[in-house]
């Protein structure tokens, strides 16, 4: 984890993401977008990344997870309400083969508009599989935020899967990459949503953009 946080911060986290947190709307075109009345944050990352699994276990329940795996939601930008303090935006998964051209097309503009024009948008998290690394969706990802000049952090998942060495030198592959990219925050998070390890203090961070 790329800091350190005091007993309060962890806990004020926690006690945030207990709360209330209720799915807002699908978006699916920019004139949909709710009013940036609040700080918001993203979730992005490949298909079967694990983004529910860390979701889930960052909230404490299935709601966010389940919703935007509805179908008929998935090529839109799902808005949550959490405590009121924040907005956390679920974008559909990448790098799925079987969605048309066209599809892509239309997802690629549509992200590429909301991540430009976003006055409120704070930071965008983006997963990666640690037992994969940096794949060329994710760095096409990369490229649009470095273009559109948007703060993200790389968050590695399922990181229990790997051997403390496998670990460490994905975690230095990843933080290499990171040192060439113009708006990516220089450090990286790893995670387990099924061990629990990095979630108290990924709630913290998340919880610091609430501010």
């Amino acid at each position: 984890m790329e800091q350190d946080f005091t007993e309060q911060q962890i806990e004020a986290a926690r006690v945030l993401f207990a709360g209330p947190c209720d799915f807002l709307l699908g978006v699916a075109g920019l004139e949909q977008l709710p009013d940036p009345d609040r700080a918001e944050i993203a979730f992005a990352g490949r298909s079967n990344v694990g983004k529910s699994s860390l979701v889930n276990a960052l909230t404490g329940r299935k709601t966010l997870a389940r919703t935007s795996n509805t179908p008929g939601r998935t090529q839109q930008l799902n808005f949550f309400n959490l405590g009121d303090v924040l907005n956390i935006v679920d974008m559909p998964g990448y790098g799925y083969a079987k969605v048309s051209k066209t599809q892509i097309a239309d997802w690629t503009k549509l992200i590429f508009q909301y991540l430009r024009g976003r006055p409120n948008l704070r930071c965008v998290f983006v997963l990666i599989d640690a037992r994969h690394g940096i794949k060329d969706s994710d760095l096409e990802l990369m490229e649009m935020l470095d273009e559109a000049a948007v703060s993200y952090r790389v968050v590695l998942t399922k990181t229990d899967k790997l051997k403390t060495q496998e670990r460490e030198k994905i975690e230095q592959q990843t933080l290499e990459a990171l040192k060439k990219r113009a708006a990516a925050f220089p450090a990286v998070t790893l995670t387990s949503a099924e061990k629990g390890a990095g979630i108290p203090e990924l709630r913290a961070v998340i919880a610091g953009y609430a501010l």
